[in-house]
C-alpha cells in the first residue's frame, strides 16, 4: 500500500526534476483531488495523458485502488522515472507507464477504445487534448481536463461532435466530456497535426 510520505517524497523529486510544476508538492495533491472527485462511479482502466511527474496518476492510484491506471509520456527520460516510482510506491499491477507520443499509442490495439476514463493536467489546448484523448475511450467513457479559473467558453460543441464528445459539467475545476463513440474515426490524426492545425 502506498504511504503518504512515500507518495509525498516521490512527487518532491519529480518537481525537482522540473516534471512537476512549481509550487509545494501538497498543492499539487490537493489539486489532483478534482480527478478524484470526478471519478466517482468511474471503474475499470484510466490513462493520463502526459503525466510528467505523476500527477494526478499517483495520487489516484493511491485513492482508487480498484482503479487501473496507465500512464503516459512523450519524453523517456519522464517514463523511466515513473516506471521508478511506480515499484517505489508498490503500484505494480495496478499502474504501467509507456513511453510514446499520445496520437500512435492511441492506435495500438491493447490502448484502443480500452479506457473508462482519461485525464488530462497541462497536457495542452482543449482541441489538442480532445483530438488525442478519444482514442483512448470507451464508448461512455469521460474525458476529465483541469481547467484554469478563469476559463469560459473553451469547448465548442460542434468540432467536439466530428470527435465523438458531449460536453458535461464542470466540477471543481475539472471539465467533463463524454465519448459518444460516434466520431469520425481519422482521429486521432498523426503525430503532431493535432498540435500543428487544431480542430478548434
Amino acid at each position: 500500500m502506498t504511504s503518504r510520505a512515500d507518495l509525498l517524497e516521490v512527487l518532491e523529486e519529480a518537481r525537482q526534476l522540473g516534471a512537476l510544476g512549481p509550487g509545494p508538492v501538497e498543492d499539487h495533491v490537493a489539486h489532483a483531488q478534482g480527478f478524484i472527485d470526478a471519478l466517482v462511479g468511474v471503474h475499470g482502466r484510466v490513462l493520463d495523458l502526459g503525466s510528467g511527474g505523476g500527477i494526478p496518476g499517483f495520487v489516484i492510484a493511491a485513492a482508487r485502488p480498484d482503479l487501473h491506471l496507465t500512464l503516459i509520456d512523450a519524453q523517456a527520460r519522464r517514463v523511466s522515472f515513473l516506471d521508478d516510482a511506480i515499484a517505489r510506491l508498490f503500484l505494480d499491477g495496478q499502474v504501467d507507464a509507456r513511453h510514446g507520443r499520445a496520437e500512435t499509442l492511441a492506435r495500438l490495439d491493447d490502448l484502443h477504445g480500452e479506457y473508462n476514463a482519461v485525464t488530462a493536467r497541462s497536457f495542452g489546448p482543449p482541441a489538442v487534448v480532445a483530438e488525442c484523448a478519444v482514442g483512448f475511450l470507451v464508448r461512455g467513457g469521460r474525458l476529465l481536463v483541469s481547467e484554469p479559473p478563469e476559463a469560459t467558453a473553451r469547448w465548442p460543441t460542434a468540432p467536439l461532435a466530428i470527435l465523438g464528445f458531449e460536453l458535461g459539467e464542470r466540477l471543481a475545476g475539472i471539465q467533463v466530456l463524454t465519448a459518444t463513440g460516434e466520431g469520425d474515426p481519422r482521429y486521432p490524426r498523426r503525430d503532431g497535426m493535432p498540435t500543428k492545425r487544431p480542430l478548434f
